[in-house]
């Protein structure tokens, strides 16, 4: 593993969602644990494009993939090699904190599921579809990128590395977050920036517009 260390995240691995069947949850951690085994230790190199489909495969029965829950045009499904989402916006988020641009990444349209137990804000995450769906970022710098995944128990463990130390620190920020109402529907929106933070004095360099959000819920919305 390289020694810069650019981020750190994990996110949990079974959550509250909906009426859902929670074996599904753990087919889930089943198809993570195989996926991990073509992602973990990877390396960007200068120049280099990855991309989630070329890297993962299509996800089939022959290759240990078991049922999971899978998000599709709104809906909750379930189909082979579900659950990968997560670790898409896992790498996705890590990718965020670096240099690193995003040439390709969905968004839900929909947001399905309540909050629960969220630590990075709404609508970071990213939807992956075999093979027309995918998740690409693009190194153009001279520097080495390398991330790490694990499971624990509990959680998707993932922490991006750099062969050398950056001149900038990332910074990944919210704002103008709102639930609000079209008609009969609710929907919710934000904006997701980043912002490159220089080292040497803490002062806020490049601030870059990565997303902005709108997705109609599809849940009860609380009035607290």
């Amino acid at each position: 593993m390289f020694s810069h260390i650019c981020k750190r995240h994990k996110s949990i691995l079974r959550r509250v969602l909906g009426n859902s069947d929670p074996i599904l949850q753990e087919n889930k951690i089943i198809n993570l644990r195989i996926a991990l085994q073509h992602v973990n230790g990877i390396v960007i190199n200068p120049g280099e494009t990855f991309s989630f489909w070329k890297i993962i495969g299509k996800t089939t029965k022959n290759k240990g993939y078991i049922e999971g829950l899978m998000l599709s045009h709104g809906e909750v499904r379930v189909g082979i090699g579900g659950g990968l989402c997560q670790l898409a916006n896992m790498l996705f988020w890590l990718a965020l904190h670096t240099p690193l641009e995003i040439k390709e990444r969905h968004h839900h349209s929909f947001d399905i599921f309540p909050d629960d137990r969220r630590v990075i804000p709404f609508g970071t995450g990213t939807s992956v579809f075999y093979n027309y769906v995918d998740l690409q970022f693009f190194n153009p710098t001279n520097f080495r990128f390398q991330f790490n995944l694990l499971l624990s128990d509990e959680y998707l463990e993932g922490t991006v590395c750099c062969d050398k130390e950056l001149q900038f620190l990332y910074k990944v920020t919210e704002r103008n977050h709102k639930f609000y109402q079209d008609e009969s529907k609710w929907f919710r929106g934000n904006e997701i920036w980043r912002q490159e933070i220089n080292r040497e004095d803490d002062m806020i360099g490049r601030e870059e517009l990565i997303i902005v959000n709108h997705a109609e819920v599809k849940y009860m919305k609380s009035n607290n």
